[in-house]
């Protein structure tokens, strides 16, 4: 054995032993993963962390696999980016990544590209179905945040977290709340739009749709004077970076969060929780999601056709970004 900072590096005998399985179990999640449980490799990738071994790399077993998300500076896709390679690692695969920057031409191009290695792994994509299958070349799929017919997905639903949140807004006095919406190709934007509709329409309250902007800081501050406008008391956004521009632009406005506007955000990125006040959020298992998607490639990359759909469920977290809406002046 080699040694490692002083002293000797550990073996598959030593991660089997820590994980509890046997050695042949333990070499088949480095070099046939497909063959096990995602428990058992989880378990076993767990041992390997925690005693920083370092597998071999087989020619035969280390796959290549495309990445493609619509934004990179996105918190979200940055840690759900960050999940997946460190998932690959553990196998020794290799990722390429592609950014669309929400450009649809670009998506096309980039799907297309990475179908040719030996996986693909979506993340949110913007296109319409058919045109995603068309690209995609028919071989080993899985998407994150989409519903694609044929393909396994891993599901972060919004729709506990966001019921929490209008019946949490409802429970504070709130009885009018506006929607800031996301890029109109989303897929997600719409599947929110209608949960927090629906649970608008349970509780009693009026609900603004906003006007479509991009899915940024930017966009929520483009929205702001309109939320503002709408006379809304709370507003809910298509994600944090939105509600973190709805915040800013309504403050420009001399308006003050939560006393005059009470905002809501979607994902939990880690910023939320640091600015005055603190973001109100709706958590979603990002990382999880980007691991739980690798697994699943790597078993239709080993032949499964299963189109198994994952639904990892959604938190709300209340923080200082939501109060009590001011009483009504004459």
């Amino acid at each position: 054995m080699g040694e490692k900072g002083g002293r000797m590096s550990a073996t598959l005998t030593d991660v089997a032993r820590r994980a509890g399985v046997s050695l042949a179990t333990a070499s088949r999640a480095f070099g046939d993963p497909s063959r096990l449980a995602v428990s058992t490799r989880e378990k076993v990738m767990q041992a390997a962390v925690e005693l920083e071994y370092a597998a071999p790399q087989s020619p035969q077993s280390t796959k290549t696999f495309g990445v493609v998300v619509p934004d990179v500076s996105n918190p979200v896709y940055a840690t759900q980016i960050k999940a997946i390679n460190a998932q690959a690692w553990h196998g020794r695969h290799r990722v390429m990544l592609f950014n669309t920057d929400e450009n649809l031409h670009r998506e096309r191009e980039q799907i297309a590209e990475a179908g040719q290695l030996d996986g693909l792994l979506l993340c949110s994509p913007r296109l319409p179905e058919d045109e995603v299958l068309k690209h995609a070349g028919g071989g080993p799929l899985v998407v994150v945040n989409r519903l694609i017919a044929g393909a396994a997905s891993v599901m972060m639903d919004t729709d506990h977290g966001l019921r929490q949140t209008v019946e949490h807004l409802a429970a504070l006095g709130h009885r009018h709340i506006a929607y800031a919406a996301g890029p109109r190709s989303s897929w997600a934007d719409s599947q929110r739009a209608e949960t927090i509709a629906g649970a608008c329409s349970e509780f009693g309250l009026e609900l603004t749709r906003l006007t479509h902007h991009s899915a940024s800081i930017q966009g929520g501050r483009a929205a702001a004077a309109t939320a503002a406008a709408s006379r809304a008391t709370a507003v809910i956004a298509y994600n944090d970076l939105v509600a973190l521009g709805v915040q800013a632009g309504i403050a420009d406005l001399g308006m003050r969060c939560p006393d005059d506007m009470s905002i809501v955000g979607i994902d939990d990125i880690e910023i939320g929780s640091a600015i005055q006040p603190a973001l109100t959020t709706v958590h979603l298992a990002i990382e999880r999601a980007g691991a739980l998607a690798v697994e699943l490639l790597l078993e239709r990359i080993g032949g499964s056709t299963d189109a198994t759909i994952y639904h990892l469920e959604s938190q709300l977290i209340v923080r200082g970004s939501t109060a009590r809406p001011r009483p009504l002046t004459a």
